[in-house]
């Protein structure tokens, strides 16, 4: 076995465990090393090296004879997640009024404008993805290495809040005229507009998490006893 296949299987289980809907109330959080195994070809000799170090940068929790299970953040670790996601896309947003260039808003725009047909068209999981692109675009366009990358921390859990949010109440709607007002400002290189409303749009999803998701903390208590 060499680094290559240690890293290769790294990168395979953190794929998939971004591609999970993690905070489905009917999620199969468990992952068997024999099942990866027979289903990757190899040994389960990495795949324990690559959980180990998945369960060190958090993404999973390994449970003596109970098993390995992806992780959900519990209910105040999610909103704290979402506030500190907030700041930081805020500052990105201001970074990006006056950084970011006309072809790169442009871009945007398309993107944004593109993608707000699969909202319209009920195509929840795509515009989910197409969401979550929209709102790392604009912390690159921001031109802060630094504040994408701690951006970049939080973003498996915030892909799956994300991703489960967007198919309640109507916030894929709401989210597109989000989108264009936030570009909008953006254009008008308003860094103080453009900041308030990014701000303001992660921030509904804090009020929204806070007010219906009251079930992570019992499902969290219900998986760990089940094991």
């Amino acid at each position: 076995m060499n680094f290559t296949l240690k890293d290769h299987t790294y990168d395979v289980l953190r794929d998939a465990i971004l591609e999970m809907n993690i905070y489905d109330e009917g999620a199969d959080l468990r992952l068997d090393e024999r099942t990866i195994a027979g289903q990757l070809g190899i040994s389960r000799t990495p795949i324990r090296e690559a959980l180990a170090r998945l369960a060190q940068e958090g993404f999973v929790e390994i449970l003596p004879r109970k098993g390995v299970f992806v992780k959900r953040k519990s209910m105040n670790e999610v909103l704290e997640m979402i506030v500190t996601w907030a700041a930081l896309e805020s500052m990105a947003a201001r970074l990006a009024a006056e950084r970011a260039s006309v072809v790169e808003l442009g871009s945007l725009r398309k993107f944004a404008m593109k993608h707000s047909t699969h909202a319209a068209r009920a195509d929840i999981e795509e515009y989910s993805e197409a969401n979550i692109v929209f709102h790392q675009r604009i912390l690159e366009l921001s031109g802060c290495a630094l504040l994408k990358s701690t951006a970049d921390g939080l973003f498996q859990h915030m892909h799956a809040v994300r991703r489960r949010a967007m198919g309640e109440s109507d916030r894929a709607t709401r989210s597109v005229v989000d989108h264009m007002e936030i570009v909008e400002a953006l254009e008008a290189r308003d860094a103080d507009v453009a900041s308030r409303l990014v701000r303001e749009h992660t921030m509904k999803l804090h009020d929204h998490v806070r007010a219906t998701w009251v079930r992570i903390e019992s499902l969290n208590r219900k998986r760990i006893v089940a094991g």
